[in-house]
């Protein structure tokens, strides 16, 4: 997506563009080709907010959200599946949609949906701590003083990128209520320094996934395939999983809590 300054600014990156990239679409000015990027991106944070949302409704009244997402999108038009997750995470969705917030101020405007959106998917991770809490006490144990693995530091699965990931605020939420937590993720074995982050963090390391045998808790928050879940399951005391990365496993269903 390409807008110049000028007519043939535009003309000249397109150009530019063409001799990499397949497909260059051209539009009036630099304004149009910035709002197409974020419409992009505030169409993807209110859809997800919108599912996470359904989420707790769903658990409300017991019924597999998973399930219903799946039904709906047979329908070969007219519908994109969103799925529901720990919060949002990336340098996109959780950040440039609310440039736009701020910017429409200017113009005496107030974005509804985003900023609800905001507020919907800005609570998930504290909704994750919430059902872990409630997992554990069904177990007679309390929080504090539990020992917490968080199953993957990157925002989604299989990079490396922890920035604005949903997993570096639940080692906070967590931290907080008098958990003991450490984390498992394959793609980043130490902790990277991001831009909001307690110093103690950056002193953090992978640790084996063998771990998940010693610990009171572990929560998936990032599902890498080349995790092997069944084994996860078999070995762990209590599975909270908010990515559906257990569907498969075909035992142990009481030790998995969805969140």
């Amino acid at each position: 997506m390409v807008g110049g300054y000028t007519e043939q600014c535009t003309e000249l990156a397109c150009a530019l563009y063409a001799s990499a990239i397949t497909k260059v679409v051209p539009v009036k000015g630099t304004r149009e080709a910035e709002l197409t990027k974020l419409l992009e991106n505030i169409f993807r944070c209110v859809n997800i907010a919108l599912v996470n949302e359904m989420k707790l409704l769903c658990e409300r009244m017991n019924i597999d959200l998973w399930e219903v997402i799946d039904a709906a999108k047979t329908k070969p038009f007219g519908f994109m599946p969103f799925y529901p997750g720990p919060g949002l995470g990336g340098h996109c969705i959780p950040i440039d949609p609310f440039y736009l917030t701020w910017k429409a101020r200017e113009f005496e405007f107030n974005t509804r949906f985003i900023e609800l959106a905001g507020e919907i998917n800005w609570h998930m991770p504290h909704h994750v701590v919430e059902r872990t809490m409630d997992a554990l006490n069904r177990q007679g144990k309390a929080l504090k003083g539990a020992k917490v693995l968080i199953l993957g530091l990157a925002y989604k699965k299989n990079i490396d990128d922890l920035r604005e990931s949903p997993s570096i605020r639940l080692i906070e939420l967590f931290r907080e209520r008098g958990a003991v937590v450490s984390y498992h993720d394959p793609y980043c074995p130490k902790m990277k320094e991001m831009r909001h982050q307690p110093k103690y963090m950056l002193e953090m390391e992978s640790v084996p996934l063998e771990n998940a045998k010693e610990v009171d808790v572990v929560v998936i928050a990032t599902d890498h395939d080349c995790i092997d879940y069944q084994q996860l399951v078999r070995d762990a005391k209590l599975v909270i999983d908010t990515r559906n990365a257990t569907k498969n496993v075909s035992f142990g269903r009481d030790k998995v809590h969805t969140a």
